[in-house]
């Protein structure tokens, strides 16, 4: 087994995961520590050390909110620790491997973790990399910085440091993925075979990086999980990035917040007292100043990522993407069919009375209001089934089996998560039987996916698992991973569905400000 491995900056050792023959190498240096001069710049070389540097532990996460301190879903899930070690130094990598020499081109998996480009870290328990790396996967897990520390803009950043003026969170993702290009053979991964990977804010920063033109020909992969979120009923949506003086008029209002004037002040402040003004600022100014996140400066983002995906405007590589069943679902909020009437004329013009022939448009939810569907699935689909060029092929699917606990969450944002990597027994929850059984068979899809750029194969015990076909125009094909287990989808899609995917691509077009040429 590989324990010990020499990176270009110097020796690591690792330790035996709970299965020996993976080893697990955490808190490795990518870059170099993000504080002082270097806070809010672009990530900078990290200094070589000497002898063996012990990689048994997780670095400390990035500054952010303590986690665990409330009763929400996800601090009964995994921000379960408030005392996990936190530092505005942060970037580093994890890697587990199960290669027993240098040579052995494994294929990799680059995992960026989400949060809402606010929160979130690497050492989080569900993203444990063991199981993957015992299909043969090398897994890496690249820390970035967030919030306020990772997505600041401001006019002193854009003229001083052109070429990087905002997106750091970012480009530290785009660092760890050149890190790793030069240094993976190292661990026994194959740097000419690597998926990039990512669920919410994770799958937009999959996203932000596949259509981030310096980045095209750095990997052969991407999955992209829980993050393609546009709504049939509003414009706009989830992860459309801001323009760079909007953002640049929100640095300058925190800055006011601060109590500095500058950027050289604004650097000499503590970074806990950075992230505590940060909180209080949002909360403050709630609605009126929006969190933090990526802008488009013409350098790393040159437009709204999902566009850039429609129109082919990407890297050329295979992508799954998919979503669970119950997350980001939207409506129509009425309160009776009246009301509905009135709203869809607002929404839908001309279209309006093909919108209510619909006898789902009609279906109510008590709470939330009329034509419940799932904006993300119809965003998905739409999104493969029209972009332009010539791609890669593209998988789709849909998590939907029981998900058991006392809160009965139904299939949550981020549940897919335990299941994916199979660390279902970390978790509290009482899962039994088929739920490992589908764990398995969804991590065997997705190792498949990441070494080939196909999930289908053999499960465990030798069967073949279900057929996976790829999702395409003329055959809108995907995967249910249901309490049952997996269940091929084959042109399951409705009229109503297909209304309102239309009307999403129509939306996104509309929309269209990524630069030519």
């Amino acid at each position: 087994m590989i324990r010990e491995a020499r990176t270009e900056n110097g020796w690591v050792r690792g330790i035996e995961a709970a299965d020996p023959r993976i080893t697990a190498f955490r808190g490795i240096p990518f870059a170099a520590p993000p504080v002082g001069e270097n806070r809010w710049r672009a990530p900078q070389p990290c200094k070589d050390w000497e002898g063996v540097r012990d990689a048994s532990r997780f670095a400390p996460v990035s500054m952010q909110n303590i986690p665990g301190l409330g009763d929400d879903i996800y601090c009964r899930e995994w921000h379960v620790d408030p005392d996990i070690p936190m530092s505005e130094d942060c970037l580093y990598l994890n890697i587990w491997t199960g290669a027993g020499k240098e040579n052995e081109k494994l294929p990799v998996l680059v995992w960026f973790f989400g949060g809402g480009l606010q929160c979130g870290y690497t050492a989080e328990m569900e993203f444990d990399g063991e199981r993957l790396a015992r299909r043969g996967i090398v897994v890496v897990s690249v820390n970035y910085r967030v919030n306020v520390f990772g997505f600041l803009a401001h006019p002193q950043l854009t003229s001083q440091q052109p070429d990087a003026p905002a997106n750091f969170g970012s480009l530290d993702q785009q660092a760890g993925l050149r890190w790793v290009l030069r240094n993976i053979a190292a661990f026994g991964g194959d740097p000419e075979n690597v998926t990039i990977a990512g669920q919410s804010a994770g799958g937009g920063s999959v996203l932000s990086q596949m259509t981030c033109p310096d980045n095209f020909g750095m990997f052969q992969k991407a999955v992209i999980m829980s993050a393609m979120i546009r709504s049939p009923y509003e414009e706009g949506g989830v992860g459309v990035p801001q323009p760079l003086w909007e953002a640049e008029e929100n640095g300058q209002h925190f800055f006011g917040f601060l109590g500095v004037s500058c950027l050289e002040e604004a650097r000499k402040l503590d970074a806990a007292f950075i992230r505590d003004k940060y909180a209080e600022y949002l909360r403050t100014f709630s609605g009126m100043c929006p969190p933090m996140c990526t802008a488009l400066d013409d350098r790393f983002c040159v437009g709204d990522p999902m566009e850039l995906f429609l129109a082919g405007k990407h890297a050329d590589v295979a992508v799954m993407a998919g979503n669970t069943s119950d997350e980001f679902l939207n409506f129509i909020p009425a309160d009776s069919e009246e009301e509905l009437e009135e709203r869809a004329k607002e929404l839908f013009g001309e279209e309006a009375d093909t919108f209510l022939a619909f006898p789902e448009s009609r279906r109510r939810d008590e709470r939330r209001g009329y034509a419940g569907v799932s904006g993300t699935e119809c965003t998905i689909k739409g999104i493969f089934a029209n972009e332009k060029g010539e791609h890669g092929e593209r998988y789709y699917y849909r998590f939907d089996p029981d998900i058991p606990g006392w809160d009965q969450p139904g299939t949550f944002h981020s549940s897919d998560l335990w299941f994916f990597f199979e660390t279902l027994a970390k978790c509290w929850r009482p899962f039994v039987g088929h739920h490992y059984d589908l764990a398995r068979k969804m991590c065997t899809y997705w190792a498949n996916f990441i070494k080939t750029g196909n999930p289908n194969g053999l499960d465990a015990d030798g069967s073949a698992l279900e057929e996976w076909r790829p999702y395409t125009k003329e055959n809108p094909c995907g995967m249910a991973f249901e309490s049952a287990g997996p269940r091929a989808l084959d042109g399951e899609e409705t009229a109503f569905a297909s209304f309102l995917t239309d009307r999403i691509i129509r939306s996104m077009e509309r929309g269209k400000v990524w630069q030519d040429g």
